[in-house]
């Protein structure tokens, strides 16, 4: 199988936007051309369209190859629940909860058979593959049974590309290192240098380039510039802060509460282009300020992130907030936290059967934890008795362990296609619990609640802004950009040329 693998001297270089608009070069030629990550390692997951769970970024490559998404393309994707344990989904299903060390001395064979049945699988359907690398390939303590980067090149016999990440500066050192440590038959993979995050004047860098090519033998593909705001939905916990940095000044003042194990952040990325709306990442009581509204997202660790909440004082900050007339959404852990009660029957939370908890206590209803996580993509229409506009569609997906069951005042959120209620919806939108991840993703949705903070402000309201009718766009201008400072006749050459010897 024709490919390239795109592999980085570090976490959080640009690998993933690098491989999305590369896929979206390669299909607007025509070519029939796929994503694939053989493990990922993140919390922000996207469901395929038969229920199944992949890493988000290869959800979001899939839709730059202009192809659906499906398991083969991410086979196998780690959520960290803890500082010291992951849950394996494999090939879209959870297998188990395993240690780092469980993980490499029991999953290792295993793993790699899957991976090696997802390329044929691929190879198969598909003319031309791009690979996203994770990390950095010479991790030394975890090398010789690594499931992720030279190992994936070696099994599809693809040449690798290696980005590194100029605006963190010590960009030669990481390059030259990184090759250094590479074995030599590893190093003979690498076939270019992508320097990415370019800040500046280019002509500046021309010596540094020359210094590259002569000193490693490699020929620098590109210098991809700095883009800001490219709209491509982050994987990797580190963009984090950095994504929403530039977002802080707006009339509308929202707080996201940061939870130790967050889940699915880009549910929030839309916030970034309503003018008026500024978003604050919360993690201490002295971040609090006054904010307008609280979200509190979506969690690998419902029990423990509550607990969070409370040690570090934000429980009763968000009291007094709702007390003031302050509204708040919760979005699946955060629906759960904000129930009356949360009851781990299974264990699958914390390990504990029948671990009990008080939640928040701001929603009428208890959570319960069963073994089985489900994943679905859903679409509903708000409940009729919430008041909102009827026949507006809403769709999203959820990806959750417990059941939550409401028994006193207040309505659904949503009434589904399948005529079940979900979630709640209080106090004229006050306050709202949900199990649907992507929600503000719904333009109509996001304008709606917006604007019910901005009446309770004073402000006027604003019609509503699409969002999803120009991300396809934003594919085509993030692959124009990318390739024009990109070689990509030679890149071309080194993916058809390779093995041909």
């Amino acid at each position: 199988m024709k490919g390239v693998m795109i592999q980085g001297t570090a976490s959080d270089v640009g690998k993933s936007l690098i491989v999305t608009a590369l896929c979206r070069m390669f299909a607007n030629e025509g070519v029939k051309v796929v994503p694939f990550k053989s493990q990922n390692m993140s919390n922000n997951s996207y469901v395929t369209r038969d229920g199944k769970e992949i890493g988000r970024a290869q959800g979001i490559q899939a839709e730059a190859s202009k192809i659906e998404a499906d398991v083969w393309m991410n086979p196998i994707l780690l959520k960290p629940r803890s500082n010291q344990e992951s849950e394996i989904v494999l090939l879209g299903k959870v297998l188990k909860t395993l240690s780092g060390r469980g993980y490499r001395e029991t999953f290792y064979d295993k793993g790699l058979e899957v991976i090696r049945e997802s390329l044929e699988h691929l190879e198969k359907q598909y003319e031309l593959v791009v690979i996203e690398g994770a990390g950095s390939p010479v991790e030394i303590n975890l090398k010789d049974r690594e499931l992720v980067n030279m190992k994936i090149a070696e099994l599809a016999d693809v040449p690798v590309v290696l980005v590194a990440d100029i605006d963190r500066g010590g960009v030669f050192a990481s390059i030259v290192g990184t090759l250094e440590l590479l074995d030599p038959h590893e190093r003979q993979r690498v076939a270019g240098v992508i320097i990415n995050k370019f800040r500046g004047d280019i002509s500046l860098f021309e010596d540094g380039i020359q210094w590259l090519e002569k000193k490693t033998g490699i020929p620098v593909l590109g210098v991809m510039p700095y883009v800001e705001n490219h709209m491509i939905d982050a994987e990797d916990s580190l963009s984090l802060n950095e994504q929403f940095s530039n977002k802080r000044k707006g009339n509308l003042d929202i707080v996201v509460i940061q939870l130790p194990f967050i889940s699915n952040y880009t549910d929030f990325e839309p916030f970034l282009y309503e003018e008026d709306v500024s978003i604050r990442w919360v993690k201490h009581e002295s971040e609090f300020g006054n904010p307008d509204a609280v979200i509190i997202p979506g969690t690998k660790s419902t029990f423990h992130d509550l607990n969070t909440i409370r040690e570090k004082g934000l429980d009763l900050l968000i009291s007094s907030h709702i007390q003031k007339g302050g509204y708040i959404i919760g979005i699946c852990g955060g629906y759960q936290i904000l129930c009356e009660e949360i009851i781990d029957e299974a264990g699958s939370d914390t390990g504990i059967k029948n671990n009990h908890e008080k939640g928040l206590g701001y929603i009428p209803g208890r959570t319960i934890f069963h073994q089985r996580k489900d994943t679905l993509r859903v679409t509903g229409e708000y409940h009729e008795d919430t008041g909102l506009q009827a026949n507006v569609q809403v769709e999203g997906y959820e990806i959750h362990l417990g059941k939550t069951v409401l028994h006193q005042s207040g309505c659904s959120f949503l009434r589904l296609g399948n005529g079940a209620g979900e979630g709640y919806f209080s106090k004229k939108g006050q306050i709202i619990g949900t199990y649907l991840h992507h929600l503000f993703h719904n333009d109509h949705w996001r304008t709606q609640w917006l604007n019910l903070i901005r009446k309770s402000k004073g402000l006027p309201t604003k019609e509503v802004k699409s969002i999803n009718d120009f991300k396809d766009k934003k594919y085509d201008d993030i692959a124009s950009q990318m390739k024009a400072h990109l070689n990509y006749d030679r890149l071309k050459e080194i993916i058809h040329q390779w093995g041909s010897a």
